[in-house]
């Protein structure tokens, strides 16, 4: 007996009705992106691991799907690791390409590749499928669409404002009640700085980041862990959990962090976007956020995150400022920031909320049934006409019972059946049946298209 086909945990398939909404979604995405004046890229799949390895911190490391050399992959395996099961010192052997873990990454490394035929600054923005080997669960899988829009090579906080813009715009569109989340990753590292714990900054916003899945005990544990002191733990908890207005969160901070010249730079580009979005008076509600600190290292700047108010989930948008990602590329002092949708979860808010628009521009708007031989040609060369006048339409293929066709265009919920048989032929009309009246008329080719189209 045949095996049950089935696709790996975390991956999906998208039947037409869900493409429909998807593309719904890429199609606003990409429109607002347009609009900003971002252009399109892509990029392979898969990238040299040398390329990914080490731009995640430790722990995205580890998500990387990596893919086994072509051909024999264990012939120049050492014997000694593999009998040895040293997966992690044996894995360079094996594996010189995985799949991308983001967008920004291979972005970055295309900038570098393509440095001579771009001009800067270089605002482009992606839609594309990126893996990680993650747990799967609700909100979180292992093949997800990313739809990126990154800037480089400008320092100038505009790009920042914009990027909220864009933000706002989207999920305006889109009709989702959504807070962004603002922090700055200087603001992290003068923290780092006055408790003495420079050199654990990437422990601290790890820890940090996972306020809201963990509390504020557990993040407290793994910071000891990471081997702060007590008195350090201690002093980052009115930091942390700080709480007012945005203006009142920036002045508190600039007397904490009086004593780091990191930390207070930090607070003057939040006070700087902070200012241009009052000027701009957005409907978006943003909000200074300490425990926002996204764990990728490559961050140096602004920090977003963007989560549904309505639904439960995790952020449904996140990125920021990335000082020199390039230059692990040999490009030096290049300065981008970005920010990326995923596409999945805002489905995923929208199908819970029912937010999408019914999908009848897409759908087939009138279905010709086919009675073969000459009357088969005549639906033919209507077809052709109901088409050019840009209608969606579509021939049943075989001349079949009607009940057949009827059933098909049932479940197909098209709107319009049209009949072209050998009487319609004669007359050089269309019998149009709306299915959902199940009135029927007879009209000339001219009248059919006003009838049928939306």
């Amino acid at each position: 007996m045949a095996q049950k086909p089935s696709i790996p945990k975390g991956t999906r398939d998208f039947s037409p009705v869900e493409m429909v909404k998807r593309n719904y979604i890429f199609d606003t995405v990409k429109s607002v992106f347009q609009k900003y004046g971002y252009l399109p890229i892509e990029t392979p799949a898969m990238e040299n691991l040398s390329t990914l390895l080490g731009k995640y911190g430790e722990e995205g490391d580890k998500l990387l799907f990596k893919i086994l050399n072509s051909g024999d992959y264990l012939k120049k395996a050492d014997d000694h690791l593999l009998a040895e099961k040293a997966s992690n010192k044996v894995m360079s052997q094996i594996s010189e390409k995985g799949l991308r873990y983001d967008l920004t990454v291979p972005f970055a490394r295309f900038v570098v590749q393509h440095q001579n035929e771009i001009s800067f600054p270089f605002k482009r923005y992606q839609i594309q499928p990126v893996w990680r080997a993650d747990r799967p669960q609700k909100g979180r899988y292992r093949e997800f669409f990313q739809c990126d829009v990154d800037v480089v090579g400008s320092n100038s906080l505009l790009n920042e404002v914009e990027l909220i813009q864009i933000v706002d715009e989207v999920y305006r569109l889109l009709n989702i009640n959504v807070a962004l989340l603002l922090n700055n990753r200087k603001v992290l590292s003068g923290i780092a700085e006055i408790i003495d714990a420079s050199d654990k900054i990437v422990d601290i916003t790890v820890a940090i980041d996972k306020l809201d899945k963990i509390g504020l005990d557990k993040v407290n544990e793994e910071l000891a862990s990471k081997g702060l002191s007590q008195e350090a733990i201690d002093t980052i908890q009115p930091i942390i959990m700080l709480s007012g207005s945005n203006r009142d969160k920036i002045a508190k901070l600039r007397e904490v962090l009086a004593t780091s010249e990191v930390g207070l730079k930090g607070v003057d580009e939040l006070e700087v976007v902070l200012n241009y979005l009052d000027t701009l008076n957005l409907d978006l509600e943003v909000e200074l956020d300490l425990t926002l600190a996204r764990g990728l290292n490559y961050y140096t700047g602004a920090i977003f995150e963007v989560k549904a108010k309505d639904v439960k989930i995790g952020s449904i948008t996140g990125g920021g400022r990335y000082d020199d990602l390039t230059g692990i590329f040999g490009l030096k002092d290049v300065s981008g920031v970005g920010i990326s949708f995923g596409a999945d979860r805002i489905y995923d808010v929208m199908n819970q909320l029912e937010l999408f628009p019914k999908a009848d521009g897409a759908k087939t708007r009138a279905m010709f049934v086919n009675f073969g031989g000459e009357d088969e040609l005549y639906a033919l060369r209507i077809l052709k006409e109901v088409r050019q006048a840009g209608v969606n339409a579509e021939l049943f293929p075989d001349s079949v019972k009607m009940k057949k066709q009827m059933n098909y265009a049932n479940k197909k919920e098209i709107p319009f059946v049209l009949l072209t048989g050998e009487e319609e032929r004669n007359a050089n009309v269309v019998t149009v049946k709306n299915m959902e009246s199940g009135e029927q008329s007879k009209v000339s080719v001219e009248e059919l298209i006003k009838v049928i189209s939306i």
